[in-house]
């Protein structure tokens, strides 16, 4: 399983990939029912989880039913329990939205909830991350995970997050981070495919964040917070739910003036 899961994320286009795991799910599902394992965002228990990652793979990473990773079930799990998201009407825009959570989110009647991406077919609005067709101040919550990363001028992204986002809003904005880096780590003549995956982890990736991403978006106005919220669960949650102990939640807010 671990080298077929590895042959298909290096050899099948993402996209293709996406629509072949919604074909199998219901398969997958029944062929991995256990009780070692718990998904928090369905519910559902599992023997164990599928191994993911691009290059080196890891272990009980990838959710069979929601097809969720680590950083989406401890996100999940903040949202559950230390905020409002659930209860409180608000008005959210999620950037480059993760499949799962558009499902849930666009349910939610407590939610007017807007998803937003260049290029992908199934949000509401196509848009730019460096020029949002949004009013100032429209969001109370702002969602945009693992698409920084992919920007040359991230922080003309940060600041049109910011400029977007509400007076007390907040948002949470996932990169790929090394918790041992102090500094970003970027270089913009790299620009084959090859020589990205070998010096920031993929392809189409432009860097690899350090823990310095916190004063750039400090830089834009918000307040950052490095958040390890999977280190409030015990070592056997952990296990269950799959997470990272190690995976940083960042969390920023907009100060009202």
């Amino acid at each position: 399983m671990k080298n077929l899961t590895k042959f298909l994320l290096n050899n099948i286009p993402r996209p293709m990939l996406i629509n072949l795991s919604i074909f199998l799910r219901p398969l997958i599902v029944l062929f991995f029912k256990g009780n070692d394992f718990t998904d928090p965002i369905d519910g559902k228990s599992y023997r164990k989880f599928l191994p993911y990652g691009y290059g080196k793979q890891r272990a009980n990473a990838l959710s069979p039913g929601t097809l969720s990773l680590e950083r989406h079930r401890q996100m999940w799990l903040y949202l559950e329990n230390e905020t409002n998201f659930f209860t409180a009407n608000l008005k959210v825009l999620h950037i480059a939205p993760e499949q799962e959570f558009l499902r849930k989110f666009k349910k939610m009647k407590n939610l007017d909830y807007t998803s937003a991406d260049l290029f992908s077919p199934i949000v509401d609005v196509k848009a730019d991350i460096l020029a949002l067709p949004f009013e100032n101040e429209s969001f109370d919550v702002v969602f945009c995970n693992h698409v920084l990363e992919h920007i040359v001028d991230d922080r003309k992204a940060m600041s049109e997050l910011y400029r977007v986002m509400k007076p007390n809003g907040w948002g949470i904005l996932q990169v790929p981070m090394k918790n041992s880096l102090a500094k970003t780590y970027e270089d913009f003549t790299i620009t084959n495919p090859k020589d990205r995956q070998k010096h920031f982890g993929q392809y189409d990736h432009v860097r690899w964040y350090g823990m310095d991403y916190f004063d750039r978006l400090r830089s834009v106005g918000f307040e950052a917070e490095a958040n390890f919220y999977s280190r409030k669960f015990s070592e056997a949650e952990i296990k269950k739910f799959g997470l990272n102990k190690n995976e940083i939640l960042p969390i920023v807010r907009k100060l009202s003036n």
